[in-house]
């Protein structure tokens, strides 16, 4: 370890580089896989997509857990942060296909075969490219047991998982509607459809009653569907049709005749009460075709064109048929109307493309015995969610969970261990690939050609990434995991699923603790998007301010519950306070000649006692933040501690002792609590900020090894060394509300900071008497004071500006200092001035083609620059009424 002063200005770039190397090679991410000694502490990594690249969300999240698991680590636990990134089925399959495309191919011209190899090329070429953004990052993770959701160990997991569910009764294979892409050929799970406010038109539609003597009016938003209806519903109690004596419609452009059923499940005071039934093309009327046992017809084929059932519409895409519907039942007078409609639309999560409910033969996992497990693990304590208000959300998801629909049908992912036997059809579902039959012994087999849902093998990640199905150490020491943090877009995706699996297969919650943090938005507190323009990319972000000011600046603004406002503004503004620590270090170090293991009590000066409470006081504050996962509030208590308690205070009320004017004594005193001050700071800022930290621990005296094996202040606190002191940090108050009051009045005064001036404080409090006293000549020089007299309360004197300290006024002594009459004049002009830019503002306020008709940011902007002048425009009023008095 090197002992050299700072450079005067900081580099993140290279000492970030320097430093995420030193601690790879020293293996200081690492954790053991048993240690009897230590306390256990572990997270698995949401695992990203292989395809992915660090956005504003993953630099929040892996930044929350790199803080939890450094600060662990420095309490002295043996932390485990499991890495890993997940295949991501649709994803990557379609980047691999976007490759093949570009080189005027398809999967299909590969084969399977061939085309998965291509896909593990491109893992091996790009899949890594996100683990080097998150080493950026600053990740702890122990790289060293990075898993991959498609590598061996886990793929026995998941078929384990697969075969011991189906055996259970838990996995099935059936006729459902689900979600499907015509884009990505594959089925979609409720949650991975994405809904978007589209304008469109309802069109109502005249179904002719059998025997011609009227018709029933349905209303839709999607005429193509009709050449799939079964039926047309009514409500049983809609007085409206009470007297309908004819069962059958027919249906329009077909020539087929439905019949008209009722069911309660229709709104009598939607349209015309009368409800088209389309039980393939529809989720709710696949369930009132159950009902009624109506027939299933399939109108739209998996690549979203109508097939033979639309007759003469066959072969077009089913928006073209859309418009060539409507055209024809125009046509025929069947068209009463078309109204325009806002609606939600469903889009495929990765293609955008529209979803179309489609019926299909698939893979379902039964999952309500497995959410019965997972809500009574909430419900009985073994896992807490954070902030409480996701308990609520993640209940409901569970008591209306519906069949998880498992199969994707894709090439890439672990493929359902599934065989049909093509003699005797019998079908096997093993962990093993067969050889024959198990019926028939026949060596003629067919595997199911679906994959499963990339959720399904995240589902396991907790466990699978630790050895399961063995027993190992790791799984021994590690599981269930400390605390899982997430955003709450995959609560149930993820979250949930893990639940289930972790209940289910461990007997075990897979994780004590949940922490759902918020959104990233743009300062605006709107969402991130390209089409917005507003996106940020935090790579740039740490290009250009360092890793630290930017991790900073998330934890600062990281309260539970709360999405976070970001600006490169507000990074530029922490980027300060990384210069302010680089700096208040570098003086440090100057007067640092070696390490202080110890300091004599006797000769502690005012200014060291109340800076050793306010560190103990701190450390306490900062623990119970960081437990309780106020990320926040962590962050702002070491700020103020660090800019001004330290800096602005400490540093300058110990210059006098520190060069040597109060004693040797006194100046050994002090270097060694500056010395165990500035190292246990460095200790508390770690977990946030890890590259600074570590540079300027490097640089003290002693050779003690890297910050991250340091130990935390609250875990080893030595009571003489670190004690809490009430009665100093009461004294210190004094003093600084003093000085502060002297520089208010300078400022006010617009007095300059190297005025001598002279004060006076009346007071016959004795406490304040004898604070002037003992420490009077520190007041003089923080405030930079001529003098300071302590007198009885009397007369003010004559001219004089006046703050009230603890009660009592201080007068510092303006007579021959200020010409009041040049004062006065030089504020009435500034006064002039704003009372001129209010104007401007106030005329666009009162003007309501502004504020009606300009972006709400702009105008919300506008306001805020009138409440800030206002109050100036106050403060100058009373500064020039003050000076007036006094000519």
């Amino acid at each position: 370890m090197s002992e050299a002063l700072l450079d005067k200005g900081y580099e993140p770039r290279e000492v970030e580089a320097r430093w995420y190397r030193y601690w790879l090679e020293n293996q200081l991410f690492a954790a053991a896989d048993k240690d009897e000694e230590k306390e256990a502490f572990s997270i698995v990594i949401p695992p990203p997509n292989v395809t992915g690249k660090l956005h504003m969300g993953h630099a929040l999240n892996n930044t929350l857990q790199d803080i939890l698991c450094r600060y662990h680590r420095l309490c002295g636990k043996n932390v485990l942060w499991m890495p890993g990134t997940d295949h991501a089925g649709i994803a990557t399959q379609n980047v691999v296909e976007k490759q093949l495309a570009l080189e005027g191919k398809s999967r299909d011209d590969l084969g399977r075969d061939a085309f998965i190899d291509r896909v593990w090329e491109w893992r091996q070429e790009y899949g890594g490219a996100i683990i080097n953004q998150l080493q950026r990052l600053g990740a702890s993770c122990d790289w060293n047991r990075e898993r991959f959701t498609m590598d061996e160990g886990l793929s026995k997991a998941v078929r384990k998982v697969f075969v011991r569910l189906y055996e259970e009764g838990l996995i099935y294979k059936g006729q459902y509607l689900i979600n499907w892409c015509p884009r990505c050929h594959t089925a979609l799970a409720d949650l991975e459809v994405e809904h978007e406010e589209k304008d469109s038109f309802l069109y109502h539609i005249a179904y002719p009653l059998a025997d011609d003597s009227a018709s029933l009016v349905v209303a839709t938003t999607r005429p193509e569907t009709l050449f799939g209806d079964t039926a047309v519903a009514l409500h049983p109690e809609d007085d409206r049709y009470a007297d309908l004596s004819c069962a059958f419609v027919k249906l329009p452009l077909t020539e087929r005749e439905i019949p008209v059923i009722r069911d309660s499940y229709v709104d009598r005071d939607f349209g015309t009460g009368c409800l088209k039934v389309t039980p393939a093309h529809d989720p709710n009327d696949f369930e009132l075709g159950i009902r009624h046992g109506l027939e299933q017809i399939k109108a739209i084929d998996d690549d979203g064109r109508m097939n033979a059932h639309a007759g003469a519409f066959a072969g077009l895409d089913r928006f073209e048929a859309r418009n060539a519907a409507v055209a024809e039942l125009e046509k025929q007078g069947l068209l009463i109307k078309k109204e325009e409609l806002t609606h939600s639309v469903g889009h495929c999560y990765r293609c955008k493309t529209v979803v179309e409910p489609n019926l299909s033969l698939q893979w379902f996992v039964k999952v309500a015995p497995l959410a019965e497990k997972a809500l009574k693990a909430v419900e009985e304590g073994h896992t807490r969610i954070y902030p409480e208000n996701w308990t609520k959300t993640y209940y409901e998801w569970m008591h209306n969970i519906r069949d998880w629909c498992i199969s994707r049908q894709i090439w890439w992912g672990h493929r359902i261990p599934a065989w049909t036997c093509k003699d005797c059809g019998s079908l096997m579902v093993l962990e093993a690939d067969p050889e024959a039959c198990t019926d028939c012994g026949s060596r003629s087999m067919i595997q199911e050609s679906d994959v499963l849902d990339t959720w399904f093998s995240s589902a396991l990640w907790p466990f699978s990434t630790m050895g399961w199905p063995e027993k190992t150490d790791l799984l021994k020491t590690f599981y269930p995991t400390s605390v899982l943090v997430t955003g709450f877009d995959i609560l149930f995706f993820w979250v949930a699923r893990m639940m289930m699996m972790g209940t289910h297969f461990m007997d075990e919650v897979p994780f004590k603790e949940v922490y759902i943090h918020a959104l990233v938005r743009d300062a605006e507190g709107k969402k991130m998007s390209k089409s917005l323009g507003n996106v940020i990319d935090p790579l740039e972000v740490i290009d250009q301010y360092g890793t630290d000011a930017f991790r900073f600046t998330l934890t600062s603004f990281a309260a539970m519950g709360r999405d976070i406002k970001l600006s490169e503004e507000r990074v530029e503004g922490y980027r300060h306070f990384i210069n302010k620590l680089w700096n208040a270090a570098r003086f440090s170090l100057m007067h640092l000649d070696r390490a202080y293991e110890n300091f004599d009590e006797k000769a502690l000066s005012l200014p060291d006692q109340w800076i050793l409470s306010r560190l103990n006081t701190v450390a306490a504050q900062v623990q119970q933040a960081l437990e309780s996962y106020r990320f926040n509030d962590a962050a702002s208590i070491l700020y103020r501690f660090v800019w001004n308690e330290f800096c602005d205070w400490y540093l300058e009320a110990i210059k006098p002792v520190l060069f040597g004017k109060s004693g040797e004594a006194a100046m050994e005193a002090t270097k060694g609590v500056l010395y165990r001050v500035i190292s246990d700071a460095l200790i508390l800022l770690h977990p946030i900020i890890p590259f600074v930290t570590e540079e300027i621990w490097a640089k003290l005296p002693g050779e003690r090894g890297s910050i991250m094996r340091a130990v935390y202040p609250t875990t080893n606190w030595d009571q003489q060394r670190l004690a809490y002191s009430p009665e100093a940090e009461v004294a210190m108050e004094f003093l600084m509300e003093l000085v502060t009051g002297v520089r208010n009045i300078r400022g006010e005064m617009n007095l300059p900071p190297a005025q001598a001036l002279d004060a006076v404080f009346h007071t016959d409090n004795p406490f304040q008497k004898e604070m002037i006293h003992n420490h009077g000549d520190l007041m003089k020089l923080l405030a930079r004071l001529r003098t300071l007299e302590a007198e009885s309360v009397g007369e003010r004197p004559r001219v004089s500006a006046t703050s009230i300290v603890s009660g009592s006024p201080i007068y510092v002594l303006l007579e021959g200092i200020l010409d009041f009459s040049k004062e006065v004049e030089r504020l009435d002009k500034s006064i002039a001035k704003v009372d001129k830019e209010l104007s401007g503002i106030s005329a666009k306020l009162d003007n309501p083609g502004f504020v009606d008709r300009a972006p709400e940011a702009v105008v919300k902007k506008v306001k805020e620059q009138h409440g800030e002048l206002s109050e100036k425009r106050r403060q100058l009023v009373a500064n020039r009424d003050r000076m007036a008095a006094m000519v």
